[in-house]
């Protein structure tokens, strides 16, 4: 089994133009189905919230949650580099609620790193997180948490004004001591300024090849979520329909009386007449 990853491994990686891989999982199974497949990094992401419990965003997703769901996703993957996602409110108040939820992450769920969304504007809070020693990966573009402000889950960075700013936000989160950051929702063009403009790990989801490593969340990878697949996302599998068939095909075998077969079931170890005599004690009771 590999070696798990430090950020002294991934900032490597970026320097010699090797790709980092991750994906989000949110439980135990699907977290050492990615250890096993040898998945750089797994992200906790709050997408837990469309993808676990079906809220329609990730709002509504708490830090109760996303500790509980950090803790299966390390004891499937021990050996992983492992990200927790902080959720909203959860570090918007202050510096110090920051720094102590994301070090929950760390004391409870024995994360490797904390992701947190926003540029310049958060850029107290990165530097507060990072002062009290633990990794932080920023997240700027389309930033799913302050998507109505945004208009919805759209892209961003698409006209020069708003690709200045993201620039901007990236040079920001960087200063602040962010040792990663992910593109989400850009056009690859700025993808490929920001990965080079940058001294940290600059990954991408839907933001094009240009940068140094890609993450998708597992229910788009999997086929597993049904609502809507964004764009960017590539369907590698599809569980719903396999997982729907094999319910459906169970029920029939149950209905019609073709399960449980001989060999699932288990028999008895004394003679049939000890057991008649049993039932007719009840019998008579």
């Amino acid at each position: 089994m590999a070696k798990k990853k430090s950020i002294l491994d991934l900032h490597k990686m970026k320097q010699s133009g090797e790709k980092a891989v991750w994906v989000t999982a949110y439980d135990y199974p699907m977290a050492s189905f990615a250890e096993q497949a040898g998945m750089d990094m797994i992200l906790v992401g709050d997408s837990l919230g469309m993808i676990v419990y079906g809220y329609d965003g990730t709002v509504p997703v708490t830090m109760e949650d996303c500790i509980i769901h950090s803790k299966a996703v390390r004891r499937g993957a021990p050996n992983t580099f492992i990200i927790g996602d902080m959720p909203f409110g959860s570090y918007h108040i202050s510096d110090g609620d920051a720094v102590y939820n994301a070090c929950r992450f760390l004391k409870e769920a024995n994360c490797d790193a904390i992701k947190l969304e926003g540029g310049a504007r958060v850029a107290s809070k990165v530097k507060a997180i990072s002062d009290a020693g633990i990794v932080v990966f920023g997240h700027i573009g389309l930033t799913p948490q302050s998507a109505g402000q945004l208009g919805g889950f759209k892209a961003q960075g698409l006209y020069v004004d708003s690709a200045r700013s993201l620039i901007k936000d990236a040079l920001a989160i960087q200063e602040a001591g962010a040792l990663a950051l992910l593109l989400e929702g850009v056009p690859p063009e700025l993808t490929e300024f920001i990965s080079k403009k940058l001294t940290i790990p600059v990954y991408g989801i839907g933001a094009g090849i240009p940068c140094d490593g890609q993450v998708l969340v597992l229910g788009d990878l999997l086929g597993m979520f049904q609502n809507f697949t964004p764009k960017f996302a590539k369907k590698y599998a599809n569980l719903a329909e396999v997982v729907t068939n094999a319910f459906k095909e169970y029920a029939e075998d149950v209905r019609c009386g073709n399960f449980p077969e001989e060999k699932h079931v288990y028999h008895i170890k004394d003679s049939i007449e000890d057991f008649e005599r049993l039932f007719e004690e009840f019998k008579e009771s």
